[in-house]
């Protein structure tokens, strides 16, 4: 073999054993999350997981406080490519596949973290491929804690509500056509929204986290709070299968790894500041109500009477009726 011929054949050896250089990947994430909340510096840490196996220059950017828009803009936005990803309650996620409303939209449907968790678990799988069926990588989930009445006047059993306006989230009809039929007073909002809308009158009750209450200063002017854990709030950590593809499988390995610790972190948290935050807007001024077994009955009643409407309306039929089989399958080992 000649000296040439030998010099050729090192070359192409040297490019074949070569690995192709990461591509650079800027992830854009958007969510309503506020800015330095847990939330916010799980995703941070994550990132930088991230962009060390990435490489190459990549970043991350979080759009926190719905810089974006509402989690339904942020779901149109993934669609176009200006966002990558976002960090979403089950109010985006829905947009993507309907079958997730079954983890929040079914009112005293869980008594518990454990139901929640089992329920979650044993959909996941079908879950997760219809979401990559649909171009969405499921990444991880979470949640944020359970769905308590902030309002600006004391209320305890379900009609104390009926003559004040409650928020409801933009772009959910069905659910406003449900409330109306009740009785309720519902207002469409976005959730940047929330806070003037009170301040001015506009409505004068608000569902929402105690965490999330706290941190949108919503105890201000809904200073009472009804002890009822209503639903809880579930979300997921999902980018498109797009903006995956472009990652090298150790960045995709990498992404994978640092979301379920970072979905891990931010439930357990979560699950643990409720009471924390409950503390701390109780010395600024919250007072909690507590309703009786009577009025909690009466709740109890209530979503069960709003059970027929949800079902194949709100949440797929099949869904509903997977939820309700898997917490009676729960609640018989327990």
């Amino acid at each position: 073999m000649s000296d040439l011929i030998r010099r050729c054949v090192l070359a192409i050896l040297v490019i074949v054993a070569t690995p192709a250089l990461a591509e650079r990947v800027t992830l854009r994430l958007g969510t309503l999350a506020p800015k330095n909340s847990l939330y916010h510096r799980a995703l941070l840490e994550m990132g930088e997981t991230w962009k060390t196996a990435q490489g190459d220059g990549s970043k991350l950017i979080v759009f926190t406080d719905g810089a974006q828009g509402g989690e339904t803009d942020t779901v149109k936005r993934m669609r176009i490519g200006q966002l990558n990803g976002g960090l979403l309650s089950v109010v985006g996620l829905r947009e993507i596949d309907p079958s997730v409303s079954a983890l929040q939209t079914m009112p005293l449907m869980f008594r518990s973290w454990d139901e929640v968790d089992y329920v979650r678990e044993k959909m996941r799988p079908a879950m997760e491929q219809r979401f990559l069926d649909k171009g969405y990588v499921v990444l991880s989930w979470g949640d944020a804690g359970w769905v308590r009445f902030f309002s600006q006047r004391p209320a305890s059993a379900p009609d104390d509500f009926k003559s004040m306006k409650m928020f409801t989230w933009a772009g959910e009809p069905e659910q406003m056509e449900v409330m109306k039929s009740l009785g309720y007073q519902p207002v469409s909002l976005e959730t940047a929204d929330i806070l003037p809308a009170l301040q001015t009158g506009l409505i004068e009750v608000v569902p929402a986290t105690p965490y999330y209450a706290l941190a949108a200063q919503f105890n201000g002017p809904a200073p009472y709070m009804l002890e009822l854990n209503w639903a809880p709030i579930v979300g997921a950590l999902v980018v498109t299968r797009k903006a995956w593809d472009t990652m090298s499988p150790a960045g995709q390995r990498a992404l994978r790894e640092a979301s379920a610790t970072a979905g891990t972190k931010m439930r357990a948290q979560a699950r643990k500041e409720v009471d924390e935050a409950v503390a701390a807007m109780v010395k600024r001024g919250l007072k909690v109500t507590r309703p009786s077994p009577e009025q909690r009955a009466a709740w109890q009643a209530l979503a069960e009477s709003v059970y027929p409407q949800i079902r194949g309306r709100l949440v797929p039929a099949d869904t509903f009726d997977e939820v309700t089989r898997l917490l009676a399958e729960f609640r018989a080992r327990k």
